[in-house]
């Protein structure tokens, strides 16, 4: 199957003065578990004792009950993670633990600083020495590094701040304090709960709900949270600084459809999508399906605007993870089958609309519009509820380069060829304000675009 365009990675940390912070962590990171399916870990606090478990893998893999019990923790940070800046490998995996003349601290972060080489060519110069490929590992030691010379943990992650360039919600822990951060553009999102006296910092609030944590409220864009011993304190230098730029493909396919984004339910984003297409773009059909599942409820959205009925067009293999062997080269080619397999009697003698969430190089979905047809669609309709993508991310997203991207220097008539569809249609890039909640007044659009809120030619190569 081509390879989707992944989220980087998902963040975790909670302080509870009644401690089992890992089993919360753990609940918190299965839930989580969408943002990243490579590696993930934990790091505790036990009486300012900072310990970690973490490995490449799904949490429920990773983690037994034994190492859970184990870890304990009043405090603690978790971490789910897919590469994009950094190898995939175990030494990679978050959150990451520094000692240093200071103490120790964790730290685990969600996105992308474009500037990571000039952060390690500084570092290089004074003498770093990294165990990582990552970013994260830049932010940490920069952390550090502030530390030597400033009054307070919270303050060495304000002046680190400033150096840093892209997107990151971070969440890091001393033996005394957790913090949460959010860069100054607002990204990526990081929201913060309670649940009686623990508080919580989450990247989605599906994780609250996991727990039993109330909803609290989004961090600001820029701000930065300190938590110590229940008490509260709020660093607002960076809030307002820079252009407001969520990242629209949150709304559109990350979040889990239940997390509450900037006031707006991930789910409802995609419906005024599937919406917005059958305005748009109507289409002479019987049935509309979606592609599981990112796709269903714009689907639903579309079927609901169109009148035409909504039907469930295909039954997904719910134990197949990110990868699975393929041997033989007839095996690679039926890969969309072991995954995906159609509902003969919702498309059968049936003109089909077909609704996806996105459309990265077009291979699956041209074996997907081919097995439609195979299970006896008359026609087959694709709508996708994202614009074409024509650029390159630089912010968390693992998009495929231009060379591989479908939209690159085709037309839809020539990709709706290509994919064997009767019709194709994107959802038009002046309609993503639509979709997007109305207390969001900037959002970053750069791989449908090309317009990035940062100037990236001065530290990325395409």
């Amino acid at each position: 199957m081509e390879k989707s365009i992944r989220e980087e990675c998902g963040v975790f940390a909670i302080y509870d003065p009644d401690g089992d912070c890992a089993r919360s962590t753990y609940y918190g990171l299965y839930a989580l578990q969408h943002r990243g399916q490579e590696s993930c870990g934990i790091a505790v606090n036990n009486n300012r004792d900072i310990t970690y478990y973490k490995s490449m893998g799904l949490v429920n893999d990773v983690f037994d009950n034994d190492t859970i019990e184990k870890l304990g923790g009043t405090m603690a940070v978790g971490h789910v993670r897919y590469s994009t800046t950094g190898e995939s490998l175990r030494e990679n995996a978050q959150p990451l633990v520094l000692r240093y003349v200071k103490g120790n601290i964790a730290i685990a972060h969600n996105g992308n600083l474009i500037n990571k080489q000039e952060l390690e060519d500084d570092l290089s110069k004074n003498g770093a020495i990294f165990q990582t490929t990552t970013d994260t590992e830049m932010i940490a030691y920069t952390i550090a590094r502030h530390r030597l010379s400033c009054g307070s943990i919270e303050e060495a992650v304000a002046d680190t701040v400033e150096h840093l360039i892209g997107a990151f919600s971070l969440v890091v822990m001393s033996p005394q304090k957790l913090i949460a951060c959010r860069d100054p553009w607002g990204f990526k999102p990081l929201c913060m709960g309670r649940k009686g006296k623990a508080i919580v910092f989450s990247s989605e609030t599906c994780a609250l709900d996991t727990i039993g944590a109330e909803f609290v409220r989004d961090l600001e864009p820029g701000e930065i949270v300190v938590v110590k011993n229940g008490e509260i304190k709020i660093i607002d230098k960076y809030i307002n600084t820079k252009p407001l730029s969520r990242c629209v493909f949150e709304y559109l396919y990350f979040a889990r459809p239940d997390s509450i984004l900037d006031g707006q339910p991930a789910n409802e984003s995609r419906e005024i999508a599937g919406a917005i297409l059958a305005e748009k773009f109507p289409a002479d059909a019987d049935v509309v399906i979606g592609v599981p599942d990112s796709g269903i409820n714009a689907a639903m959205g579309f079927a609901k605007a169109s009148g035409i009925p909504y039907g469930i067009g295909f039954v997904k293999n719910k134990y197949i993870g990110r990868s699975f062997i393929e041997p033989t080269q007839a095996m690679r080619e039926n890969a969309v089958r072991i995954k995906l397999n159609v509902l003969k009697n919702t498309v059968y003698g049936k003109r089909v609309v077909m609704v996806d969430d996105s459309i990265v190089r077009g291979t699956t979905s041209k074996r997907i519009v081919a097995l439609l047809r195979k299970f006896g669609a008359t026609e087959v309709h694709v709508r996708s509820s994202a614009p074409p993508f024509i650029s390159p991310c630089y912010f968390g997203i693992d998009v495929p380069s231009k060379d591989q991207l479908i939209a690159t220097n085709r037309t839809v008539e020539e990709m709706c060829e290509m994919i064997g569809a009767d019709s194709l249609a994107f959802l038009p890039l002046e309609d993503l304000a639509r979709i997007m909640p109305k207390s969001v007044c900037g959002y970053c659009d750069g791989c449908f675009s090309g317009r990035y809120p940062i100037d990236t030619a001065r530290y990325v190569k395409e």
